[in-house]
């Protein structure tokens, strides 16, 4: 699974001219998810996105995470993500997971963090979306659960 974090001082997502999520202060997270993935992996990216520092601390290093500075989480499914990009000029698809199985640990990944967090928002799987972001920083990290990594690897 992967994960595509960006530090914000505000996001949104809308579906058809519409807003379906927004936040303030926090991460937007893009997620995608590959082949092979299942249950674990997604519980694993969440503590990971949860946990992971990338807000200041009073000393201005990035040593807090959005759980200590209760911001804002914006989860939006994302299947580009899982391209293979290796050869061509055309992304290939065969690494993303079957959409059905997408769908299911994107809304499991949803419904986890609304359970361990807030404010959570989340765009639409299988939406067309426009996404708005002021990336803080910027700060962007790539996280990977680590059946993801070793699969990108090989």
């Amino acid at each position: 699974m992967i994960a595509l974090l960006q530090r914000v001082t505000e996001g949104r997502v809308c579906v058809e001219g519409r807003v379906i999520g927004e936040i303030g202060v926090g991460l937007l997270v893009l997620i995608g998810v590959v082949r092979g993935d299942d249950s674990e992996a997604a519980q694993r990216v969440l503590e990971r996105v949860l946990n992971y520092r990338v807000f200041a601390d009073e000393a201005g290093r990035m040593n807090l995470s959005l759980r200590e500075i209760q911001g804002g989480l914006l989860l939006v499914p994302q299947f580009t993500l899982a391209a293979d990009t290796q050869r061509g000029n055309r992304p290939g698809f065969s690494l993303a997971a079957p959409p059905a199985l997408a769908a299911v640990l994107f809304n499991e990944i949803l419904q986890q963090a609304r359970s361990q967090h807030a404010p959570v928002a989340a765009g639409r799987f299988g939406a067309h979306m426009q996404v708005s972001l002021v990336n803080d920083g910027p700060v962007t990290f790539w996280l990977e659960s680590g059946r993801t990594a070793q699969a990108s690897v090989t």
